[in-house]
């Protein structure tokens, strides 16, 4: 067997070793989950596994265990492979059973050929994702993911690795025999196969999507250029296509995935991609796919590696400074939790006045900005989601780029965030919605494919006057759509398909928004700094970086808390509400209590409570009288509706 750090190095070695032992029985496959979980779980062990986010794929060495933090953007057909192959040795007639699982290419020895007609083949099944790492991820997020890291998972570059083996593609075509003229592919097979003949193997086609996006690579086998299809502008990081064994109906679009599985990059891929593209343009009749689709399907893997993966696990959510399952079972997660709820009162008092000074004294719209922080969508009545809680600040100023530097310090405080500015320009040339490419089959990415609990925020202080197009209205609906229903309709040309979502939608505004809000608040600066940029920067300066960490496990935390309401207080609550309605029917609506209750649930968990009592509920009553309260106040001020 290997020694004990292989299963980092050379994990394909231990599966090997597995392979070797309980083959042909299936339990082999089994056994290997089995062991990397309990490796897994040993010290702190995942810290010492490297990452494609924090490492460049040409720094990790082929065939390494690796883990990837990411989103699924697209899914793709299931493929078929040899997952147990036999090679023979056509001189001595000696053979040899192989695993063809965590692997592209099958190997075999320089005079060994690969018996497709054994009886010992199995042909499996696998999922191919195409992932991209999580749209709008904090640079906080990856500087603490990095530093979590020891000093040995950050490994040297590996531009010497040779392939010390003979190797062949081996994802096989449903039926062979139907590509003959595939073995006329004599010049790849001296580099990628085993002996002389080669019985090509394809890709199948997949019946779902792929993606495409903002990024774009040149790629020496690919015009135009490679789309990496990140769904925002402007991000960097690794796509990949991950390749999971088992159960990956429990993975759908747009899920947060950690994976930890067998890091593919061999040079043979773009090689064999290369040649397919070649020779499907000579015979159309050879290949299914379309040249539009084998190259969007088939990027080099120095460009979008593989993963194949042998864990893997959703993520509740991506803060690095908590723990990845908050399970109340273990130990360690529970004094975690218990420490921090300790001393909840004097981050949250920390945290107001940190949100107040960056809201210009404005303590009530602090208040309602840390509600709307730890918001989440709970749950779903039919149509309506439960939980969800945007913001429209209105009042804003419009000259001093208040809401970028409002951004900026929301950036340092969520995991995962985005900055929309709307502008007639931006409304009428942007994608918004996610959209069917049939021709490459794929999904291509928009603006609103995000991730849960991703923080939007929309700025309105910058619209001007102007006419939308078709483009542009269609955003603006896919807007009042995600914040109304919390939901994205993505374009499937004949039909649109909707994808549910839990976005946390912050709208700043000078009046009131154009989009629908579950509340307005409106600002009432008490200081007007004369240095914008100044006074936002010296905010952040002020605060310790433990103290900001603990905001950052604050605000994440809460969002994950159970809450619930006893019938006592239901029932006090009922009364109250017919109280409210006998003095002035007209002043309180059902809505109104909607709301309250909504601001009710979310004040409670800011304080660390996972019920509702009496206190938080007159406490919500006054916040809320004194949000209406201003909204009158400055509509008499101006004589219109804000």
């Amino acid at each position: 067997m290997p020694c004990v750090g292989d299963w980092l190095n050379s994990p394909l070695s231990i599966v090997q070793g597995i392979f070797a032992q309980n083959a042909p029985n299936s339990d082999w496959e089994k056994k290997v989950t089995e062991y990397f979980k309990e490796k897994l779980k040993e010290n702190n062990a995942t810290n010492w596994v490297p990452s494609l986010n924090d490492v460049p794929v040409h720094y990790l060495k082929p065939n390494s265990l690796v883990k990837f933090r990411c989103m699924v953007q697209d899914m793709f057909d299931p493929e078929f492979y040899m997952g147990v192959y036999e090679t023979v040795d056509p001189n001595t007639n000696a053979r040899v059973l192989h695993f063809g699982k965590y692997r592209d290419v099958a190997e075999c020895g320089p005079q060994q050929e690969i018996d497709l007609n054994s009886s010992q083949t199995v042909t499996s099944e696998r999922q191919t994702f195409y992932c991209v790492p999580v749209p709008g991820e904090s640079a906080w997020v990856k500087e603490i993911s990095f530093l979590t890291e020891p000093v040995q998972a950050r490994v040297s570059p590996s531009t010497s690795y040779t392939p010390s083996r003979h190797k062949r593609s081996y994802e096989e075509d449903e039926d062979m025999d139907l590509h003959p003229s595939k073995q006329k592919e004599q010049h790849m097979s001296k580099s990628c196969c085993c002996g002389g003949d080669i019985h090509g193997c394809v890709e199948p086609k997949r019946l779902e999507t792929e993606a495409s996006a903002g990024h774009h690579v040149i790629s020496p086998n690919c015009s135009p250029p490679l789309d990496l299809n990140f769904p925002l502008p402007g991000e960097k990081g690794p796509a990949c296509r991950v390749k999971v064994y088992e159960s990956w109906e429990s993975f759908k679009v747009n899920d947060v995935l950690e994976v930890f599985g067998v890091l593919s990059v061999d040079p043979v891929l773009s090689i064999v991609n290369s040649e397919e593209r070649d020779s499907s343009s000579l015979d159309p009749m050879e290949c299914m796919d379309t040249a539009e689709e084998q190259r969007v399907h088939s990027p080099p893997a120095s460009l979008v590696p593989r993963i194949h993966v042998i864990l893997a696990q959703k993520l509740q959510h991506i803060n690095p400074l908590l723990p990845a399952c908050l399970n109340e079972e273990e130990s360690k997660t529970c004094e975690f939790v218990s420490n921090f709820m300790s001393e909840l009162s004097p981050v949250r008092a920390e945290l107001l006045g940190f949100l107040t000074h960056a809201l210009l004294g404005d303590s009530l719209a602090a208040e309602y900005l840390i509600l709307h922080l730890i918001s989440t969508v709970y749950g779903r009545r039919d149509v309506l989601p439960l939980g969800k809680f945007t913001v429209n600040l209105s009042g804003c100023p419009r000259s001093s780029a208040f809401t970028e530097h409002l951004y900026r310090l929301i950036q340092q405080l969520v995991p995962a965030s985005y900055h929309l500015r709307m502008s007639i320009e931006s409304m009428n040339h942007s994608r918004f919605i996610p959209h069917k490419d049939y021709a490459a089959n794929r999904l291509v990415s928009g603006l609103l494919q995000l991730a849960s609990n991703t923080s939007l925020v929309i700025d309105e202080t910058q619209l001007e006057q102007g006419q939308l197009d078709t483009a542009g209205v269609h955003n603006v609906t896919a807007l009042g759509n995600l914040i109304t229903w919390q939901k994205v309709d993505y374009d499937f040309n004949y039909h649109r398909m909707e994808f549910p979502c839990n976005i946390n939608v912050l709208i700043t505004s000078e009046g009131r928004s154009l989009l629908p809000s579950d509340c307005q608040v409106h600002l009432q600066p008490q200081i007007i700094p004369p240095n914008m940029e100044e006074y936002m920067s010296s905010l952040l300066t002020a605060v310790l970086p433990s103290v900001l960490n603990k905001f950052r496990i604050y605000l994440s935390l809460l969002r994950l808390l159970d809450y619930s309401i006893s019938d006592e207080v239901t029932k006090a609550v009922e009364e109250d509400f017919v109280e409210m309605r006998k003095n002035n029917p007209e002043s309180v609506t059902a809505d109104d209590l909607h709301k309250m209750l909504l601001v009710a649930r979310f004040l409670s968990l800011s304080a660390g409570q996972t019920t509702l009592s009496r206190e938080r509920w007159l406490r919500a009553k006054q916040l809320e009288a004194l949000r209406k309260a201003r909204l009158q106040q400055q509509q008499c001020v101006n004589g219109n509706e804000l």
